[in-house]
């Protein structure tokens, strides 16, 4: 069999992706456009915590770590790569010891005070009210601009809760210390209500503390939590997407490992921001939502398309370059994209460099580095 028609095995026609995937369609406008964009579902499990909680699966080491803070008391303090899994062991440990709305969370940014876990006063509102003229005179109670924490609300929540505080290496310096102080206290007063806010005799709440390790914590700080790392490893990953299957019901599970090593090979590499786990998900989901890329023998190391006469126009590139995207994502090395109505005959695409592609024309002779080493074949040939 001569080489020309070993690669006419490997043609294959442009998979049209599923109608609910492909929503936008800049060349068609009505009514039904509405209808679909409506009518459209979403994963439940992605970007939503307390879902993704009934698929997480911690490793031994974790629930070891997890045991050690309920038996001591101690706030769980844990680290690791964004992706790893840090804030969702909250959610976890909700829903695991079935704490129906037990869960309080303060996401810590730049400004935060330790003070913000007890309460925040309004003061400007507070201010804004008693100097306005339609309160004719009447007292203005400093208790109406109170709102209650994280902790005011696990002190008050009856039976066990969980506190979460999320990426604590973004607040302020003093912000860990001051921390431990607050939560040494199982009481607080809160002069605006003039009230106290107490745990009682209850045990103090579940405390996750997560961070990216942007910076250097305190070493006391350090050394009053129970630490883990939460290490990205391949095993992490695939563990988080043997658990999130279901979010994936059209993609092969060929697909899906090819989809896994790519990703790992991604962030083997030397770039400013690695991808993590949760674009990974979305990539699989993305994949299986436009019906996967199913090869029967998993994906050929060098593929081509050659154009009929409806691959030209803005969405028919579109759907080519998608199809390049999913060979490449799916282990594939070259993708020649053959127009025989072009001067550009042969555009060879590698997986090395998605955007640039060798372009041959009559006359040259085109190959597909890496995929088939020293093989060559002549554009014209393509013609006979």
């Amino acid at each position: 069999m001569s080489p020309r028609l070993r690669i006419t095995l490997l043609l294959s026609e442009p998979t049209p992706m599923p109608p609910r995937f492909e929503l936008l369609r800049p060349d068609q406008r009505g009514p039904e456009r509405r209808v679909e964009l409506a009518a459209r579902t979403l994963p439940e499990t992605l970007g939503n915590h307390r879902q993704a909680a009934r698929f997480y699966q911690p490793d031994a080491d974790l629930v070891g770590a997890v045991n050690v803070a309920l038996a001591v008391g101690a706030p769980l303090l844990l680290t690791g790569e964004p992706g790893t899994g840090k804030t969702q062991v909250a959610h976890y440990l909700e829903r695991h010891f079935d704490l129906e709305e037990g869960l309080f969370s303060l996401f810590v940014r730049s400004n935060t005070m330790a003070e913000d876990l007890l309460y925040r006063f309004e003061a400007g509102a507070y201010l804004h009210a008693a100097i306005d003229p339609a309160q004719r005179g009447q007292p203005v109670q400093k208790s109406a601009f109170v709102e209650a924490g994280p902790v005011w609300l696990a002190y008050e929540t009856p039976g066990p809760s969980v506190v979460l505080i999320d990426e604590i290496d973004k607040a302020p310096r003093d912000f860990p210390n001051d921390l431990l102080n607050i939560l040494d206290q199982n009481e607080f007063e809160v002069p605006e209500s003039n009230r106290k806010v107490s745990r009682g005799e209850q045990p103090p709440p579940i405390v996750v503390i997560t961070s990216n390790s942007e910076r250097r914590l305190p070493e006391p700080f350090l050394r009053r939590c129970i630490f883990h790392h939460i290490a990205f490893t391949e095993e992490l990953v695939r563990r988080a997407v043997e658990a999130r299957i279901g979010d994936f019901p059209q993609l092969p599970d060929a697909v899906r490992d090819a989809a896994i090593e790519r990703f790992l090979e991604l962030r083997g590499r030397e770039i400013r921001k690695k991808p993590a786990t949760a674009e990974l998900l979305v990539w699989l989901t993305v994949l299986s939502a436009r019906g996967g890329m199913r090869f029967a023998e998993g994906a050929p190391v060098f593929a081509v398309e050659v154009r009929s006469e409806n691959d030209y126009g803005p969405a028919a590139e579109r759907a080519m370059k998608e199809k390049r995207d999913d060979y490449f994502a799916c282990g594939t090395l070259v993708v020649w994209d053959v127009d025989l109505l072009s001067e550009d005959v042969v555009k060879v695409y590698r997986a090395s460099d998605l955007e640039n592609p060798t372009i041959y024309r009559r006359g040259d002779i085109a190959e597909a580095e890496p995929a088939v080493p020293r093989w060559v074949m002549a554009v014209d040939d393509l013609f006979e």
